[in-house]
């Protein structure tokens, strides 16, 4: 799996311009999957078609776009003004090099004697190293993408940091769970939906939900942990397995669906957690509200410092994140 990772967090997903790691995507789903398909959003969307007679439609859903940046203006200087595509930190990407999607690279920096309180987006800015706004617009243009350059760390035998483990991990979990059905086919057919334009409102998912009509889904995203100094009390920590969410902000999941991934977790002896996350929300809740309602569950993974550049996680809880939706889609029962 960590393979897997290391070439999707390499490619650039901003959301809005996912189509470069779409198409990585697709590389490994088409070997893999009767069918793969991009929707009119962009979503990509990988079929494969169940073994059984009265099959029903299980969607497996994690977004592949990340946060960015938007170039606004260009300064007479040289330097870029700048906007932000989905929540942004910039306590934590001050001080960071970026690469805009043609490969210019840059860094992005607070203007001269602004406190760190006040780093908002209008006081930052991009520096690329041209003499002036002539040689910059040489190298970029206002509507240029960019983000924070990628990576990935080992820290230890099971954990890993960089960016954007959100949510390319969820991805790269959905790619290795299809692998797995081609050793063991299920029953149902199941559609694995890569979805955009999370980071920017959950746009990607329900539309693809609303093509679908899935009768159960489950949702890869990460979580927030409590695990940490400082931290908002969470019952959520790295290496505690996988988080079976109950509540975010956005979305109650469905009762049989949580008590099924529970069931299954106590009766294969995996680790697991429970997720009740205050704030925030993933495409759980998109898919929930689409055509007449969806059975929803996720599993998420717990994550330190998100929307950071050094996003952890520990690979053992997306194994058994892997695990347990195995056992689900192989369980006849899904609430």
């Amino acid at each position: 799996m960590l393979t897997k990772l290391k070439h999707l967090v390499n490619v650039s997903g901003i959301s809005g311009r996912e189509s470069a790691i779409a198409a990585k995507i697709a590389e490994y789903m088409t070997p893999v999957c009767d069918k793969v398909y991009t929707d009119a959003m962009g979503s990509l969307i990988a079929y494969k078609k169940g073994t059984g007679e009265q099959r029903r439609k299980i969607m497996l859903v994690a977004h592949m776009d990340e946060i960015g940046f938007v170039v606004t203006q260009i300064e007479k200087n040289g330097m870029l003004r700048l906007a932000p595509i989905g929540g942004i930190h910039f306590s934590a990407s001050a001080f960071s090099e970026v690469v805009f999607e043609n490969g210019q690279r840059g860094v992005l920096v607070p203007e001269g004697g602004v406190k760190p309180n006040d780093w908002t987006y209008d006081k930052m800015l991009v520096d690329i190293g041209a003499k002036d706004a002539r040689d910059a617009e040489k190298r970029v243009a206002v509507g240029d993408f960019f983000s924070v350059v990628p990576n990935v760390v080992k820290l230890s035998a099971r954990r890993i940091a960089g960016r954007p483990m959100d949510d390319r991990i969820g991805c790269a979990i959905m790619i290795e769970i299809a692998e797995r059905l081609l050793e063991n086919p299920c029953a149902d057919d199941v559609y694995f939906v890569f979805a955009v334009q999370e980071e920017v409102g959950v746009r990607g998912a329900g539309a693809a939900a609303e093509q679908i009509c899935p009768d159960y889904c489950i949702n890869f995203d990460v979580t927030g942990t409590g695990d940490v100094q400082g931290a908002k009390p969470m019952a959520c920590e790295l290496g505690g397995g996988a988080a079976i969410k109950i509540k975010d902000a956005s979305v109650l999941c469905h009762k049989g669906v949580i008590d099924r991934l529970v069931k299954l977790a106590k009766e294969k002896g995996y680790k697991y957690q429970y997720e009740i996350l205050v704030a925030g929300g993933t495409d759980t809740s998109a898919v929930q509200k689409s055509g007449t309602g969806v059975k929803v569950g996720a599993l998420s993974i717990p994550t330190r410092y998100i929307h950071s550049g050094v996003e952890t996680i520990d690979l053992g809880d997306c194994r058994l994140c892997v695990e347990l939706t195995l056992a689900y889609l192989h369980s006849d029962k899904k609430d």
